[in-house]
This record gives C-alpha cells, sequence and structure tokens, in this order.
C-alpha cells in the first residue's frame, strides 16, 4: 500500500517518525458520461470565459472569488511561505476523554505505521499507554494541503489518526430541533425504550451489506452479457402517519422478537408498522369502499401483467 504521507508524532520531547496511509475506501460503482447512441466519451475543455480560448493545464493556477465579485490569483510563491506548506508533523496538544468526543467532528480515518526500526519503540510506547486509557491524544496536523485537527487513538495493535472538523465547519442545528411543546407519554416513551432493548446487540458490521451496489452490479454484468435484467425484489413500504404510537411500538417490538428468534439479521426483514389507523379506517369505511379497496390488487397485477407482456 502506497504511503501518502510521511513525518513524525510529536510526543513531547519524543519524536515517532510515521507513515500515513488511508485507512478506508468507498466501495461505489463509478460511471463515463458518455453518448448514448454510440457509448462514446464525452470529454471537457477547459475554457477561459474571458478569451473562450481553450488553457492548457500548466497555464491554470488558483484564484479565490471575492464577495465583490474581484478574482484574486495566487501563485506557487504564495503559498510557500505558509506555516503548514514542510510542515510534517502531528503535534499532540492534550490527551481528551473518549466519551468527550461527539461523532460529528470526526472525519477521514488514516493508519499510521512506524517509519523504520528506531521508529518502532517509541511507536509501541505511546500505543500501548493510549490502549485502555479511554483518552484520545488531540493532535493537530496538515494533510493535503490543509490543517486540522485529529485524535490518536489505537485499533487493536495500531495507532489510528482520526481527522477532525473545525468547531467552525460544524453547523447550527437549532433549524432541526422538533417544537418544544410536543409531548410525550410515559407508555410511549416505555415501548420505545422496550423496541431499542429488543435490538440491542454487539456491533457487528459485517453482518450488514450495501444491496443498493450488489444489485447495481448484477444490472451492469447483465447488460455486458447480454442476458435479461434480474427482477427488482423492491417491496412497497407505506408511508401512512400512524396515530397510535403506543400500538405502532408494540408491533415493531413483536415483529423484532419474531425476527430475532427466527436468527434473522437486523437488516433482513424490516419491522412492520402497526395498522393503527388502518383499522381504525377500515371500521369507518362503507362497505362501497371496502369492496373498492378488495379490487385494487388485482388491478395492480393486472398492471403489472401488461407491462411484462410489453
Amino acid at each position: 500500500m502506497q504511503a501518502i504521507w510521511k513525518g513524525a508524532i510529536s510526543f513531547g520531547m519524543v519524536t515517532i517518525p510515521i507513515k500515513v496511509f488511508s485507512a478506508t475506501e468507498e466501495k461505489d460503482i463509478s460511471f463515463r458520461q458518455v453518448h448514448v447512441a454510440d457509448g462514446g466519451r464525452i470529454k471537457y475543455k477547459r475554457i477561459c470565459s474571458v478569451d473562450g480560448e481553450e488553457v492548457p493545464y500548466s497555464d491554470i493556477g488558483k484564484g479565490y472569488e471575492m464577495p465583490d465579485g474581484r478574482m484574486i490569483v495566487l501563485d506557487s510563491d504564495d503559498f510557500a511561505d505558509l506555516p503548514l506548506s514542510s510542515k510534517k508533523v502531528i503535534d499532540v496538544l492534550e490527551f481528551v476523554p473518549a466519551d468527550q468526543v461527539d461523532p460529528l467532528y470526526l472525519g477521514k480515518s488514516y493508519y499510521l505505521a512506524a517509519d523504520g526500526g528506531p521508529g518502532a519503540k517509541p511507536y509501541v510506547l505511546l500505543r500501548d499507554a493510549l490502549d485502555g486509557s479511554e483518552l484520545y491524544a488531540l493532535v493537530k496536523v496538515a494533510l493535503r494541503s490543509r490543517e486540522s485537527l485529529g485524535l490518536l487513538r489505537t485499533v487493536d495493535d495500531v495507532l489510528v489518526l482520526q481527522v477532525m472538523l473545525w468547531p467552525d465547519e460544524i453547523r447550527d442545528k437549532s433549524f432541526a430541533a422538533p417544537p418544544e411543546d410536543v409531548e410525550i407519554r410515559t407508555q410511549e416513551k416505555a415501548m420505545a425504550s422496550s423496541y431499542i432493548d429488543t435490538l440491542r446487540g454487539e456491533f457487528d458490521p459485517e453482518q450488514y451489506h450495501d444491496d443498493y451496489r450488489e444489485a447495481l452490479e448484477k444490472v451492469v454484468q447483465a447488460k455486458a452479457e447480454g442476458v435479461p435484467l434480474p427482477e427488482s425484489e423492491d417491496e412497497e413500504t407505506e408511508g401512512a402517519e400512524v396515530v397510535d404510537l403506543v400500538a405502532a411500538l408494540r408491533a415493531s417490538v413483536e415483529a423484532a422478537k419474531a425476527r430475532r428468534a427466527g436468527g434473522g439479521s437486523a437488516e433482513s426483514e424490516p419491522a412492520k408498522k402497526a395498522p393503527a389507523k388502518k383499522a381504525a379506517a377500515a371500521k369507518k369505511a362503507p362497505a362501497k369502499k371496502a369492496a373498492a379497496a378488495k379490487k385494487a390488487p388485482a388491478k395492480k397485477t393486472a398492471k403489472k401483467a401488461a407491462k411484462k407482456s410489453a
């Protein structure tokens, strides 16, 4: 694996030479923009908005647009004397309790490896001192031309650098808060807690899968082989508002218990919504509406059959 950065951890008077490696990779499926008629790749030209001419990559620089519309052009000399341009040190600022760090601040993760034989001993010293301490080392680091806060923590026998956002990069959350006059009954809260307890388990991400990506891969493979596309297994979900929260949660608890008893994972079968509102509506519905409701599935089936035959 290729190291993206080399430097050192400054741990008091101790210097730990390290290499930095990306700890994660996104497994998304990437697409190219193509001409639908013939599959040809779409190419873009770098055109100057002032003279309308194509600009070679070597002549492209960095510009900062001012609030009044002026463009300030910066060259390599403007960046040369900035503090982080040559800094290759992860500075340990302090040690903070792990439970005080809100995950909202956390960004990309990196594995840190000791760079060379001499770096192994101080690396192990810091790792073992952190392990089991319930503390994170709060650090400041410059990666990819950007200075960030970060956390050093241990994952098994490896030091991990977790880059953080700055406080002013966290957006105000007050707009998302519900009205203060919303009241929750004791019974409703008790049922919600019961549902949480029913689904309580050990964190095991290996049991979950990216169903969308797997389905998309099958579609791409089918198109490549010229075979019929796999049929969709999506189920329709009801978006009706549930009036009786206690009934809804009670039904969710029963569904979760049945799923657990059957050995299914948390994502294998979604909990079914309580039919509280539906049942109430059915009692009030006249016979004519009930008959129409019974015919609805047949109409839907016929529609699907017509679609397949087309």
